[in-house]
């Protein structure tokens, strides 16, 4: 019996189709030259396609929804599973997000630094010490162990490295010539247009290589000197220039304390000897 239904239901859909082929009108006729017939059976024919156009829109519109149901349960999931992973290392989503942010920040500073010549990187190798102080100060942070931070990272850390080959590269170079020619010192050499045209400089020298110079005083011919970047006096050199004149001014004073007790001393002889010739 609901065979014989079925039967009759497709029958009666595919009717009007069988009665209207012999008043079918070719699809190139003018709506204005069809018959009443033709004009029904194209009318008929528009409406089984916009019906079947509607089925499959009402179709895709359930899948459509079907989907974004399911979305929705998977963005769930990852949350979930998200919240779980961040309460093992002890962060929240938010510390999570600023984070992120951070990384893309020092990302992009990576990026712009990466577009500099070699002599450039070398003029701004303080540029590089601070991106790997901030480099090293996220690491240090555990969401760096995150699975979308971990390779991240990893690979920022080889271009700060390759920065800093390029920026060696970019390095001067001075070659120490002799006194009696040159009148090579730190405090000359600074002086020179091509190196800092300001003798004040001779720290930044200095402290650049202070695996070969002990003493600032004293350097000698065929050094070669690594020469830093023109800019201010780091801190650090600041501090070694403090530290210098703090020394020479002690070594001064103990000079002339020692000056002033020979001279003392030689007093006190003369003053002896005088006093024995004028018992005599």
């Amino acid at each position: 019996m609901k065979t014989l239904y079925l039967a009759l239901i497709a029958m009666l859909l595919a009717a009007p189709v069988f009665a209207q082929d012999g008043d079918r009108a070719p699809d190139s006729m003018a709506d204005s030259l069809l018959t009443k017939k033709q004009a029904e059976t194209r009318i008929n024919e528009w409406r089984l396609k916009v019906k079947a156009l509607q089925d499959k829109a009402d179709a895709l519109s359930a899948e459509k929804t079907q989907n974004e149901q399911r979305l929705a349960q998977i963005r769930n999931d990852v949350k979930a599973c998200n919240d779980a992973i961040y309460a093992m290392i002890g962060a929240t989503e938010a510390d999570v997000n600023a984070f992120r942010e951070r990384v893309g920040r020092l990302e992009n500073r990576i990026r712009e630094m990466k577009s500099m010549s070699d002599e450039q990187l070398a003029d701004n190798i303080a540029q590089i010490d601070a991106l790997q102080t901030e480099m090293n100060e996220i690491r240090r942070n555990k969401i760096a162990v995150l699975p979308e931070f971990y390779n991240k990272l990893i690979s920022m850390q080889s271009d700060i490295n390759q920065l800093r080959e390029r920026a060696g590269r970019g390095k001067k170079f001075y070659t120490v010539g002799t006194w009696s020619k040159d009148r090579d010192c730190l405090w000359n050499i600074a002086e020179k247009n091509e190196i800092y045209a300001d003798a004040f400089m001779w720290p930044k020298i200095w402290q650049a290589n202070t695996d070969q110079i002990r003493n600032p005083d004293v350097i000698y011919p065929g050094q070669k000197l690594t020469i830093p970047p023109r800019g201010p006096k780091s801190d650090e050199e600041m501090r070694a220039e403090r530290l210098y004149f703090r020394k020479k001014k002690m070594a001064a004073a103990a000079a002339a304390r020692a000056r002033r007790a020979a001279a003392e001393r030689t007093q006190q002889v003369d003053q002896q000897e005088a006093g024995s010739g004028e018992k005599k």
